[in-house]
């Protein structure tokens, strides 16, 4: 089939049809003020399908060799936009509130594992930005505690007993294979200050490339937040600008989906537009200098 020349118009059939397959895929959902979009995103692929029309696209998704089609044209969907310590207020309150109080209930606890969530993690930037300030924390909290045995030198970025685990995950394959390169040019550093440049960054050429140390701690991978098998036991899990896409059915259910992913007392940052008002009562709003992130609320059995 020959590739179309013009922008095919969807029946209003035909775009409930769509609708409803990619819902059903990823549950992202997308309404009348939307649909202008997903038509751009559908004409992309037919173009690069080679087909002309939506008839012989969908029989292609329906086909046993459709599913790749089907994961390209939900990437084609996703809206990648990230940065490195993007809304600074509410990682201010996670590095300075959060994590201070999550290492040392850790401490006290004996308990010295820590586990973080970057859902959504896009191109890799909040999941690094994540490991260099939770770096940082243990680093400054280390300073505070007595020295016991022997110093080890150079230190390690993350001293025992300490050990940190990051999962970052994304529905996109294109993006999670950027983020695991960790290279970046100097408009994606651009909110990078000098201090952080220095200490966790190698400079390549042009680029920027991650430390081998900080990529150590993060194991990127695929899922579907549609999907009952997520990243467990979580001590934080950062989920921001995602649950936009979704309707509130679909929210609901990641909600308690985050709920379950949680350990007791675990907390949600969502998006700075993103609120789980009226959606939830197993979550706590903490707020701190126009920063918020969601506690979990235990419930007595």
């Amino acid at each position: 089939m020959s590739s179309p020349a013009l922008a095919i118009q969807l029946s209003e059939a035909e775009m409930r049809l769509l609708q409803t397959l990619v819902y059903q895929e990823c549950g992202m959902y997308f309404d009348a003020r939307r649909a202008h979009f997903l038509q751009d995103r559908l004409q992309r692929r037919l173009r690069e399908c080679r087909v002309d029309s939506f008839y012989h696209y969908y029989r292609l998704l329906m086909s046993p060799e459709g599913r790749q089609e089907l994961m390209k044209l939900v990437e084609n969907l996703t809206v990648n936009e990230t940065s490195f310590f993007r809304n600074k207020a509410q990682l201010e309150l996670f590095h300075k509130g959060i994590l201070e109080e999550l290492i040392t209930q850790k401490q006290e606890s004996g308990n010295h594992q820590i586990r973080i969530w970057s859902a959504g993690c896009s191109t890799g930037q909040e999941p690094y930005t994540i490991a260099m300030l939770l770096a940082d924390a243990l680093a400054y909290h280390q300073l505070r505690m007595p020295a016991s045995g022997e110093i080890e030198w150079p230190r390690p970025l993350i001293s025992p007993p300490w050990r940190v685990e990051i999962p970052a995950s994304d529905i996109n394959y294109t993006v999670l294979r950027a983020a695991q390169e960790g290279i970046y040019n100097e408009h994606q550093m651009s909110s990078v200050d000098y201090s952080y440049r220095l200490r966790y960054f190698d400079k390549v050429g042009e680029r920027y490339a991650i430390k081998k140390p900080i990529k150590e701690l993060i194991h990127f991978d695929f899922h579907n937040l549609k999907t009952e098998f997520l990243p467990q036991k979580n001590d934080v899990i950062f989920c921001r600008n995602v649950m936009m896409y979704f309707d509130e059915a679909e929210q609901r259910r990641l909600l308690e989906k985050f709920y379950r992913c949680l350990s007791p007392g675990g907390y949600l940052l969502v998006g700075h537009a993103e609120s789980l008002l009226g959606l939830t009562d197993k979550f706590v709003m903490v707020y701190k200098n126009s920063g918020t992130a969601y506690k979990r609320v235990e419930v007595s059995q």
